[in-house]
């Protein structure tokens, strides 16, 4: 059963940062232990992102891909709690402006899914990496001691294969750069299957985001 509190909707969250301070490291964040001190101390997990991470379409942002990711962090009884910062619609510019809000909550771990819509739009393929690596600059910059992870992306050939190849190497690349876990494909054995997908063909069923929460865990359990 999922908890109901775990995943804070992104309009949720904006009312939660406002009655928070911004001066807590990370290591500090959600430090309280529950009972009697035996409690290992909670860790927080942000996850940026456009549609994909918020779950457009389906019944319960706990559906999105990072509710299911909370699932198994719970089951393997691990003190870490997602913070759900996904934004429909969202592109890396809109992202590089609104990550400053999403930075006065502390976070020990931050996990970006960005680009996508740059990518369905034809956006050239520098800015989409200049805008990506502000994130990423202002995250650091903030929370120095944050593992930071990146989840790739890739857009259909039809865009053209020069514009393809340049679009999905902005994430290995930014992630080496960056030393950032890489999850090579977001959306791997998912995207193109239309049975995992909704009916516009972009985003995961409630099945097709289990099967993309299992991409990210294999890269994330590493490090949690």
């Amino acid at each position: 059963m999922k908890h109901p509190l775990k995943i804070i909707p992104v309009l949720a969250l904006i009312v939660f940062l406002a009655a928070c301070g911004g001066d807590k490291k990370p290591a500090e964040s959600d430090s309280t232990s529950t009972a009697a001190g035996n409690a290992q101390p909670k860790k927080t997990i942000l996850f940026f992102g456009d549609s994909l991470t918020a779950g457009y379409g389906l019944d319960d942002a706990t559906e999105a891909f990072p509710g299911v990711v909370q699932d198994k962090i719970d089951s393997a009884k691990l003190p870490y709690t997602i913070v759900n910062g996904g934004l429909s619609g969202e592109t890396s510019a809109g992202g590089r402006s609104r990550i400053d809000w999403l930075l006065k909550q502390p976070f020990d771990i931050f996990v970006l899914e960005l680009g996508a819509n740059d990518g369905l739009r034809g956006l050239p393929v520098a800015s989409t990496a200049e805008n990506l690596q502000a994130i990423i600059d202002k995250v650091k910059a903030k929370y120095p001691q944050a593992k930071l992870v990146m989840l790739g992306m890739q857009v259909p050939t039809n865009m053209g294969a020069t514009y393809s190849s340049d679009f999905k190497n902005i994430f290995p690349k930014l992630a080496t750069k960056n030393n950032m876990t890489l999850v090579p494909f977001l959306l791997q054995g998912v995207g193109g299957v239309r049975k995992l997908n909704q009916a516009d063909g972009i985003h995961p069923t409630e099945e097709g985001a289990k099967i993309v929460a299992a991409n990210v865990w294999a890269e994330l359990k590493g490090i949690l």
